[in-house]
């Protein structure tokens, strides 16, 4: 995100067609949970876990040589592939490890992968790509994966076995609306952010003011608020599921109606994004252990299809943003349209509150 203008520069696109390969690649993470799932079903969990970091590696080999748009897009989508059905398993093989009452926290330290992505990638990503070219942010990426299959060699379990038939049964159980809710939810909370995220390059310089050295320095601060609030929305979670939620929600309208108030001022600017940041990461374990608790009969397929939910709405978001903008919207306006968003979710959230039924006995609001 933070290589928007200098990926649209070297390819001669705009903008907003550079941020179609967020989509492209957010599309990819939809279209290939299903897939990849069912392909590593039968596998040990530890050998999947391999099989699909090598592929995420391969595939950002193939981004840094793309030598136009289109093929950076297919590569970008071949990368994906291994994206959802990843933090699909890794989120299920964590919360295994560890006590029931410690769960959430669980898959809030894996997904600090996640967030550490943007406190040290985006930023120092931006800056390795100013100073070296975009395709170097790549190389780094295919370094960065050859370090990680080696520690998944080193230090994830092995004896966790794969599904053993029965992938019919789990795909059934997924048709149930208490499942497809938190992951309609999911999906909501990802537009909202990636509205915003997927230009927040452009917003900080040409609304705010930041030069491009300022930008990555926000970038980075913005990444810390989204690792604390990972790991404080994992710890709020394993003592009341939806109150975080709604909660977060709540905080998420409020501040990025406050940020559309204060975009043309750098220290506020700086100060609620941030926040804005540790709010919108607070909801992804949390609604990732939901989807988990509502499909106790198929957990490995729905952990991994909210990842593709979750990618759904990234791609949905950076389009929605795009869109905007053609139409006219300015970058200052996009926390607004983040906030409407942020709404729907808010409001589909406390429809759960409706039919009891919908909830699982452990995530019930008498938890």
């Amino acid at each position: 995100m933070g290589l928007l203008p200098d990926v649209a520069r070297s390819l001669s696109v705009t903008i907003p067609q550079a941020g179609y390969l967020v989509s492209g690649y957010a599309m990819g993470v939809v279209i290939g949970a299903p897939t990849v799932a069912m392909a590593t079903a039968g596998m040990p969990r530890k050998t999947a876990l391999l099989a699909l970091m090598a592929l995420f590696t391969i595939g950002n080999i193939g981004c840094a040589l793309a030598p136009d748009y289109w093929l950076l897009m297919v590569a970008r989508i071949v990368t994906a592939f291994a994206h959802g059905a990843f933090f699909g398993i890794g989120a299920v093989v964590a919360s295994n490890l560890v006590p029931r009452e410690q769960r959430t926290q669980a898959i809030s330290l894996m997904f600090a992968g996640l967030t550490l992505a943007n406190v040290l990638g985006v930023p120092f990503g931006t800056a390795l790509g100013q100073a070296a070219g975009w395709r170097a942010a790549f190389w780094a990426v295919v370094a960065i994966g050859f370090i990680a299959f080696l520690a998944i060699t080193r230090f994830v379990p092995s004896g966790m076995p794969g599904t053993r038939g029965g992938l019919a049964k789990e795909f059934r159980a997924l048709g149930r609306w208490p499942v497809l809710l938190p992951m309609l939810i999911s999906t909501i909370a990802s537009v909202s952010m990636f509205s915003l995220f997927t230009y927040i390059t452009p917003l900080l310089e040409e609304v705010t003011g930041l030069t491009p050295h300022g930008v990555t320095g926000a970038l980075l601060a913005i990444g810390v608020g989204l690792t604390i609030g990972n790991l404080i929305g994992g710890r709020l979670a394993d003592r009341n599921l939806l109150s975080t939620i709604i909660g977060a929600f709540i905080c998420l309208v409020i501040v990025l109606g406050a940020l559309a108030l204060v975009v043309h001022m750098a220290l506020p600017t700086l100060v609620l994004l941030i926040l804005w940041g540790g709010i919108a990461f607070a909801l992804v374990s949390p609604l990732q252990i939901w989807v988990v608790d509502a499909a106790t009969d198929a957990p490995n397929l729905a952990s991994t299809l909210n990842q593709g939910a979750f990618n759904l709405g990234n791609a949905t978001g950076a389009w929605i943003g795009g869109v905007a903008l053609n139409a006219g919207m300015h970058y200052g306006q996009l926390p607004l349209l983040a906030a409407l968003v942020a709404t729907v979710g808010l409001g589909l959230t406390l429809s759960s509150f409706i039919d009891p039924r919908i909830l699982p006995a452990q995530i019930s609001p008498a938890e």
